[in-house]
């Protein structure tokens, strides 16, 4: 079992661009987060996970980073960022930062280097290529459509960049880069921060020579393909344990590591509960069912069924218990609201909410909230391709304009698909700017937000706030939620994902309707025999005696076995 701080807590995620802005300049910042601890506290949650804080140019939402020791001035100054520390300490909750290491910002004063000559200190900073014949040193495709490879003129190479053309790929196979990475973490722990989440971790080992692999038909090698070319959450390892080697020091952080593309096999001699491994492990299988590939060719969706969902969770599930941690989610600042994709946006939206709730809760592994997720909130209204901010989204929309494609439907796809959809404002209360700014917003809000607003919600003792606030203190009495095992029940079935947590002599049936029908739950005669209590659902208790029992829709339930 080996009790962890970090395994029995809730974690939160603040896209901090869209969380609150406190001096109406339609960016969030420090100064509004700092102004809803109180919120948070009566959620329950335990950990701020805020994405990139750092310097940044923001072409990238952040994640293109200038100065990793420099918070961006849309979004405060240092001492507001130490204030927000404290406060978030003396209530008891831990700030942990998203740290991206695998690329910085191309306006970086390493990358400036590096660009500047061939013979420059920094110049091994970076992955730079000669080109060949065809021009690209390889045909690996990039996240963001195309190649890999951006053609420099001031020394007329190519770099590589897994994303944008703005985020050039570190070499972490050059010593000083790791030390680079190494300082900065150890920076940032000295200051009193309690975890990091490595982004893309996972990406920053590259195959050597970074060969050509087989491309069938297209032009560059499809990047859910390449994912093998650069997996790899072992170098993370080496910042880790440095830092628990540190002579006098204590640093009782989490490690969070990107699993992208890896199964779960993959990970167990990377993660673990002691000092210099990264502690858990965050993976996407479930979140990619929908996309038939990734990069441009992610924009083709495919339908996901239960059985999808059901085999992807529980592969993570088993294989990692008594091994590893899952870091679990079903929304993030990268992913259209769980409520649209998961559930249903209309008539129920809040019992498929719960429902949803219900599932992150009551999974083996750290569960982590998306800012919104805990209101139903299913995001906003894109009518042109002038209300996307989302670099990813408008690379799409202009290879479809100038691939023929009708605009409409391009359209259609993008407001399907786009991470906009997950990063409009937080819907604060019915006041205009839905209490989020006083201005002007970043980005278009939700038209729903008179009515679906924390103000409503924290009102309502129904609300899908206070499920979640419930199913998080069912979360910290329970030792069968905390640490127990995980057990697939009804593997077939098309519409409910059942499921038991054992821990010692405790056991917890959870019963899930993952749909707006009625299906019949016939529950497994071993477990059927005990008597059952009825601790939390979405609805008010139904039948809890025989072995056969209808579900309304999209209901959820918790029982304890006798």
């Amino acid at each position: 079992m080996n009790p962890k701080w970090w395994k029995e807590s809730v974690v939160y995620e603040i896209y901090i661009k869209s969380f609150m802005d406190s001096n109406g300049d339609g960016v969030g910042d420090l100064v509004g987060v700092r102004s809803k601890l109180d919120y948070l506290q009566e959620l329950g949650v335990d950990v701020l996970w805020l994405t990139p804080i750092f310097d940044s140019p923001d072409h990238e939402g952040g994640y293109d980073i200038r100065d990793y020791r420099s918070i961006m001035d849309k979004f405060g100054t240092m001492e507001e960022f130490e204030q927000l520390l404290e406060e978030a300490h003396g209530r008891g909750m831990k700030i942990m930062l998203e740290m991206p290491l695998n690329h910085t910002s191309n306006e970086h004063p390493w990358f400036k280097e590096s660009r500047a000559s061939k013979k420059n200190d920094k110049r091994n900073y970076y992955i730079w290529r000669e080109g060949r014949g065809s021009g690209f040193p390889n045909n690996w495709g990039s996240y963001f459509g195309g190649s890999v490879w951006e053609f420099d003129t001031e020394t007329e190479e190519y770099y590589m960049h897994l994303y944008s053309h703005r985020q050039p790929n570190l070499n972490w196979e050059n010593e000083q880069v790791r030390e680079e990475a190494y300082q900065i973490v150890k920076w940032w722990a000295d200051k009193g921060v309690d975890g990091f989440h490595f982004n893309s971790i996972a990406h920053i080992v590259k195959t050597e020579g970074q060969r050509d692999e087989d491309t069938g038909n297209t032009q560059h090698l499809p990047v859910e393909r390449a994912y093998q070319m650069f997996s790899s959450l072992d170098k993370v390892n080496g910042i880790v344990k440095r830092l628990h080697e540190e002579e006098g020091a204590n640093y009782e952080i989490v490690a969070i590591g990107e699993a992208a593309g890896l199964d779960p096999s993959q990970t167990l001699d990377s993660i673990g509960d002691e000092p210099g491994k990264a502690n858990m492990v965050l993976n996407s299988d479930h979140m990619l069912l929908s996309h038939a590939s990734q990069g441009i060719a992610r924009w083709t969706t495919q339908s996901w069924t239960l059985l999808d969902i059901k085999n992807a969770i529980s592969h993570w599930q088993t294989v990692l218990h008594g091994h590893g941690w899952n870091a679990n989610y079903l929304a993030d600042h990268d992913q259209p609201r769980a409520v649209c994709r998961f559930g249903h946006p209309g008539e129920y939206r809040e019992q498929s909410a719960k429902m949803l709730a219900t599932l992150l809760m009551t999974l083996e592994g750290t569960p982590s909230i998306y800012q919104g997720e805990e209101l139903g909130m299913i995001g906003g209204v894109f009518h042109t391709a002038d209300d996307f901010r989302d670099e990813e989204t408008l690379n799409f929309l202009d290879h479809a304009r100038k691939s023929g494609m009708d605009e409409e439907e391009a359209l259609k796809i993008a407001r399907r698909n786009t991470r906009d959809a997950g990063r409009t404002p937080m819907q604060w209360d019915a006041s205009r700017g839905a209490g989020f700014t006083t201005g002007d917003p970043w980005i278009g809000i939700a038209p729903d937000y008179e009515t679906v607003n924390a103000a409503a919600a924290v009102e309502d003792p129904n609300s899908v706030f206070h499920y979640y606030k419930k199913l998080i203190e069912l979360r910290k009495v329970s030792r069968a939620l905390l640490y127990g095992e995980y057990k697939l029940l009804l593997p077939l079935h098309k519409d409910i994902y059942a499921y038991t947590r054992t821990f010692e002599d405790e056991t917890l049936m959870i019963v899930l309707n993952f749909f707006g029908e009625t299906p019949m739950f016939t529950c497994p005669e071993r477990l059927c025999e005990r008597p059952r209590e009825f601790l939390i659902g979405n609805y008010e208790p139904g039948v809890v005696e025989g072995s056969d029992f209808e579900l309304r829709p999209y209901e959820a339930a918790v029982y304890r076995l006798g």
